[in-house]
C-alpha cells in the first residue's frame, strides 16, 4: 500500500468513531504487527511502548484529517507529534526502480516502522489532494476516505455500507411519518 491510502488505512482501523464503544483492530502489538505484514510495511517486534505510540500517531493523524475535512485548523500537539514521527524516520534521500515501480530506497526502517505512514500522512496533508479528504457524514463512522468523485461532493466511506444505510434510514422515516 502506498500514497495517501496509506495514512488513510492506518487511521481507519479504528471504525465507528461515533460510536460506543467504536470498533478496534489494533487491540494489541500482535494486531499491528498484522495490519503492518498486509500493508506491506517490515515485519517489527512490537513492544507494549511502541504499540502505545502507534496508537498515538494514529490518533493525531487521524485528529490532523478531522480537521482538515472540517477546513478547521489543526492541533499544535498533532503536528508536533507527526513531526516526531518524522524526526525519527530515516531519510528518503534515493529514489529506486523495482521493475513494477518506483519506492524510496530508505535502507533500515527498524528504528521507525511507521516511518511510511508518517510519510503519506505529511505527503497528503501536503499535497493538492488535502480539499478532497472526507469524514464520512455517517456520525456513527467518520471514517476518513479521499473524494475522488468527479464532483467532489461524495458524502460517505461507501455507498454498500453508510450510504446506502442512510437511504434505507430516510426511506423509513418517510414511510413511517404518512
Amino acid at each position: 500500500m502506498t500514497g495517501p491510502e496509506l495514512a488513510i488505512a492506518f487511521v481507519n482501523t479504528r471504525s465507528w468513531r461515533g460510536s460506543e464503544p467504536a470498533s478496534e483492530e489494533l487491540r494489541s502489538p500482535q494486531d499491528l504487527a498484522a495490519w503492518c505484514r498486509k500493508a506491506g510495511l517490515p515485519e517489527t517486534e512490537w513492544s507494549e511502548e511502541m504499540f502505545a505510540a502507534a496508537i498515538q500517531l494514529r490518533e493525531a493523524i487521524y485528529r490532523l484529517l478531522a480537521a482538515a475535512a472540517a477546513k478547521a485548523d489543526p492541533a499544535p500537539e498533532d503536528l508536533a507529534l507527526l513531526g516526531r514521527a518524522l524526526e525519527s524516520a530515516p531519510p528518503r534521500r534515493r529514489l529506486a526502480w523495482t521493475g513494477q515501480g518506483y519506492v524510496w530506497d530508505v535502507g533500515s526502517l527498524e528504528a521507525a516502522p511507521l516511518a511510511p505512514v508518517a510519510w503519506s500522512a505529511v505527503d497528503l496533508l501536503a499535497s493538492p489532494l488535502l480539499p478532497r479528504v472526507r469524514l464520512c457524514a455517517n456520525e456513527k463512522c467518520l471514517w476518513v476516505f479521499l473524494d475522488e468523485s468527479k464532483s467532489g461532493n461524495r458524502r460517505w466511506c461507501s455507498m454498500s455500507a453508510c450510504g446506502n444505510r442512510a437511504k434505507a434510514h430516510r426511506h423509513y422515516q418517510r414511510r413511517k411519518g404518512r
